[in-house]
């Protein structure tokens, strides 16, 4: 895994993950106030999870408009 990143193309990569994955985790975790899971199960934390994006979405669009979601 060190070989893939510390190549060119793997430095490319891993810098959009950066940009695309981790700065929604980011806010959802800490601003909307997700640091746990409430619920037991796998469907049941699916659900929590795809409500919280549900949520972190529609503040986007609520924001910056339609064109930014």
């Amino acid at each position: 895994m060190k070989r893939k990143i510390d190549s060119t193309v793997g430095r490319a990569v891993y810098s959009l993950r950066v940009a695309i994955a981790e700065l929604p985790f980011a806010h959802i975790c800490q601003v909307m106030g997700l640091n746990r899971f409430t619920l037991r199960g796998k469907a049941k934390v699916n659900t929590q999870w795809n409500l919280f994006c549900i949520v972190h979405n529609l503040k986007k669009v609520a924001r910056y408009g339609p064109q930014f979601a």
